[in-house]
This record gives C-alpha cells, structure tokens and sequence, in this order.
C-alpha cells in the first residue's frame, strides 16, 4: 500500500542530495486521491479535501518566502485534483510559481529504454514499479505472487494493434480521459508486466527518475520555464 509513497520519497530524497543548494524537500503527502483503489484498500481523500491540501501547502510555501514550489506527483490519481489546485493557486497566490510533475512522465523516454515489457506492461504494480521496489525494499516483495494482469493480458496479439489505445501504459498518453475504478480494470490489483522486474532494472529506473527530475529543478530555478517578457 505504500509503494507509491516510497517510490516518491525516494527520488525526492536523492534530489535533494544532489542538488543541495537548489533543493529543500518538504515532508512527502502519503494520502492522496485514490478512490479508484477502494475494492483492494486504499485510504483517499476526497476530491475537494485533496485540493485544499496541495492550496494550504501553497500558501504555507508563500507565507514563508518561497516562490518556486515543485510538486513531485508520485501517484495517478493525483494528477486531476493537483492540475485543478494548481489553476485555483494561480489566482490566489499569483507570486507563487507551482510546477506539477509525475516522475514517470519527466523520465519517460529513458523508462522507454529501460523497459522490456510490451505496451500495457508498466502502469500500476508493474514492470518499473515492481523493479524499484525490489531495489528498495525487496523484503516488501513477494515474486512468486506476482501476477501479470490488466487489459493487456486479456487481449490475443491479433487484436491488439486495434486496441492499442485502450491498453493502459503510464509511457502512452490515452487519446480520451474515462474514470474506471481499478477492479474494472484488472482482479489482481496488477495493471501490467511484473513479470519483467528485477532489482537490476529498479536501480536503472530510479536514476533515470532521479536525473530527470534534477534536470526539472535546474530549469525551474533558473527562470528557464517562465515565460519570456518582451
């Protein structure tokens, strides 16, 4: 039930270390948006409630001077609730400048390289997920259990193709936005490829989250993502 959270803190974590200077981390939320989680157990807050956390962090970040504030998504769910706080803490809190970015988006052409499993492999307790776990906290996991599942394992090859926008996968953007909850989607709680884990891959995927988020940071600090004013 962690896993989120712990993948998260971690790239944080070691951002920080990196980047020193540029970087003081705030303590990680662990509670986001995840009701879609409900039939296998997953505390959530509602959507309103979620959206006045991420404003009141905003203007505990004002209050105290800061002006650059990233939030560092390590969730799906919280994507929507973060976007529609971020529109309403523009307008609240003009001075702030608030970046939103998931980790797995930032790094998604180097997690691409990584991979070995096939469209619909890496989305939720996945290939990446499991891989990062492992190189974590391996006593957390437990292969003999995983299972592959999701919509991707219960497609033959031949239909494939002309299904492929309806197979999730957290590195293919879907052309439409539908709400499922996730036994819906899958009976295990597995969406995608763990089949394709190991400790080795998670070190890789966690670098390449780590140096994309590092390249993130030295571009917001340095104005690089403000607008330019003529």
């Amino acid at each position: 039930m962690g896993t989120d959270t712990a993948i998260a803190s971690a790239i944080a974590a070691r951002v920080e270390q990196r980047l020193p200077d540029d970087v003081l981390l705030a303590p990680v939320q662990a509670v986001g948006y995840s009701p879609h989680h409900a039939h296998f157990g997953c505390l959530s807050l509602d959507l309103a409630g979620y959206m006045e956390v991420i404003k009141g962090l905003g203007r505990s970040f004002a209050a105290m001077g800061f002006r650059r504030v990233l939030l560092l998504n390590g969730h799906g769910g919280n994507d929507v609730p973060c976007r529609a706080a971020l529109c309403e803490m523009k307008v609240e809190l003009p001075e702030l400048k608030v970046v939103l970015a998931s980790y797995w988006t930032l790094a998604a052409e180097a997690f691409g390289r990584i991979r070995t499993s096939p469209a619909g492999g890496m989305n939720h307790a996945c290939e990446m997920e499991t891989s990062v776990m492992l190189a974590l906290h391996p006593e957390q996991v437990h292969m003999e259990r995983a299972r592959d599942d999701g919509p991707m394992t219960r497609r033959g090859e031949e239909t494939m193709q002309s299904a492929i926008h309806r197979v999730p996968d957290m590195l293919r953007p879907a052309p439409y936005f539908m709400v499922r909850n996730f036994d819906e989607t899958t009976g295990s709680g597995t969406v995608g490829s763990p089949s394709h884990a190991s400790a080795e891959k998670g070190v890789l995927f966690l670098d390449a989250a780590v140096d994309a988020s590092c390249a993130l940071v030295k571009a917001f600090a340095a104005g690089e993502l403000d607008l330019a004013k003529s």
